[in-house]
């Protein structure tokens, strides 16, 4: 950054002068301040051009230079509201003035930067040649080779014995919900502190969600919880049609615990891990633990097809249940016949391209999200108030998000303040999930707490998540550490 010094001048200073400091700095203006060092106004090569034209000559001072209201603003403006300033006067260099009138430093417009956004698409070179190779064959309709090898590839890739790809890693969870026979007035136990598409599939057949609770040693379903959940339904004669497990955020659940207590009740697992492929529980990939497993391709996730999902098994009946139903449940006839409801949830051959492309930089996607996320905990680390979600020692995480929890009543601060002062410096983070059971379209729906008060509530209450992208470059991170710090500094 260019020292203010260097282009900075007195009115006792020559025109010729003021040139050279404008062309040596390289900043397409200069600051003009009084005998006290205090800021008068800004002057441009064309300010200085026009006292030319109206007779001046180039020993001449800045005397004659008219007093002007430039531009400023208080040194503590956010990012947007220089931006706007900027845009609002069409200017691109904006001086910070201090209490005293005097200039801290000067924003340059290309120095504001883009803004940060929480977790983009990260594209690499792999998967071009898949879609080209799609164009090329004319493969371009759902299913084609690309379909195929990337059902075989994820499958080879978890250690799961089938795969079937689908639009979505809704579609997905839908298929599943439906495979294993729940209808109208059938229960399923469902994770609270997630997103919406984990639990809308189950309303989609007419089941009703009963949400369970969160631990505070993962953010994932409480095996106290489900216990609890389980306790009450035998108590009441009757038992859910499944358990669909969330792992939020890349971070699995505790799946050995909560397997145990739904093979103990004979109640089958979806392991929903839309968030969290490439991470791994007790050494084994995540979305295998369950009687299917559920990952997620959409734009923002770990890899993405742009959007897709894939449904997971080792039981190849269950998968070729999936295919059929989401393919229109066509039945093996000559003609288009139909015995069965179906869906169009098939992912396209294109799309299955652009995945095979992304499988093959997974680990480094998961490699470059864990360093984002040690660079946070690093750099926050002497901020008081800051709670990072745990990573038990039996997980692997793949950081899809770096959530954390903030205490007011430490930091000073709570989560929205940080999210709208973060949104003022242009940088993205969001709320964590709102859980499920405080959805008002789910309000008359059961939930099982793993304490005296639901963890997910708090989590929700103070939860943020930060910036997580794996293309995200040093700079950018390091601009959201220095924006999280300053907004502590100034507690």
């Amino acid at each position: 950054m260019t020292d203010i010094n260097d282009f900075c001048a007195r009115r006792t200073a020559t025109i010729r002068d003021a040139m050279a400091t404008i062309n040596a700095s390289g900043m397409q203006m200069l600051l003009l301040l009084d005998a006290d060092g205090r800021f008068q106004r800004t002057v441009t090569d064309g300010d200085l051009r026009r006292l030319l034209l109206d007779g001046a000559e180039m020993a001449g001072t800045l005397e004659s230079l008219p007093d002007l209201a430039s531009v400023t603003a208080p040194e503590e403006i956010s990012r947007k509201g220089a931006l706007a300033l900027m845009d609002k006067h069409e200017i691109n260099h904006l001086p910070l003035i201090d209490g005293d009138g005097r200039v801290v430093r000067v924003l340059n417009r290309r120095d504001i930067g883009a803004p940060i956004l929480l977790s983009t698409p990260h594209m690499g070179e792999a998967e071009l040649h898949y879609v080209e190779e799609a164009f090329r064959t004319n493969w371009i309709a759902p299913l084609g080779p690309n379909v195929d090898a990337f059902e075989r590839e994820i499958a080879d890739l978890v250690g799961a014995g089938h795969a079937a790809a689908v639009s979505s890693g809704t579609a997905a969870i839908h298929l599943a919900v439906r495979i294993l026979g729940v209808q109208p007035g059938d229960k399923v136990f469902c994770s609270t502190l997630t997103f919406a598409a984990s639990a809308n599939p189950i309303v989609y057949e007419g089941g009703e969600p009963v949400f369970i609770d969160s631990e505070p040693g993962s953010w994932n379903m409480s095996p106290v919880a489900l216990e609890r959940a389980f306790d009450a339904a035998t108590a009441e004669g009757w038992l859910p049609k499944a358990v669909i497990v969330v792992n939020l955020y890349g971070q699995s659940a505790d799946m050995d615990a909560l397997n145990a207590i739904c093979d103990r009740h004979g109640v089958p697992v979806i392991e929903d891990a839309a968030e969290s492929l490439g991470a791994r529980y007790k050494g084994r990939p995540s979305g295998v633990f369950g009687r299917m497993g559920v990952y997620s391709f959409n734009g923002n996730k770990i890899i993405t097809t742009s959007g897709g999902g894939m449904l997971v098994s080792d039981d190849e009946e269950l998968i070729k249940q999936a295919r059929f139903l989401a393919t229109q449940a066509r039945d093996p006839a000559p003609h288009y016949q139909h015995s069965q409801i179906g869906f169009n949830y098939r992912m396209s051959n294109i799309l299955a391209g652009v995945g095979r492309g992304q499988l093959q930089v997974l680990e480094q996607r998961v490699e470059a999200r864990r360093a984002v996320y040690e660079a946070y905990r690093d750099g926050l680390s002497d901020i008081e108030g800051l709670e990072w979600q745990p990573e038990p020692d039996w997980s692997y995480s793949n950081r899809w998000l770096s959530a954390l929890t903030i205490d007011p009543d430490v930091a000073g601060f709570t989560a929205s303040d940080v999210i709208r002062r973060l949104g003022d410096e242009m940088i993205e983070a969001r709320p964590v999930w709102k859980p499920m059971h405080l959805q008002p379209v789910f309000a008359h729906c059961r939930h099982f707490a793993h304490g005296n008060e639901p963890v997910s509530d708090r989590i929700f209450d103070q939860g943020l998540c930060m910036p997580s992208g794996s293309n995200m470059s040093p700079a950018e991170i390091a601009r959201v550490v220095d924006a999280m710090r300053g907004i502590f500094k100034g507690r």
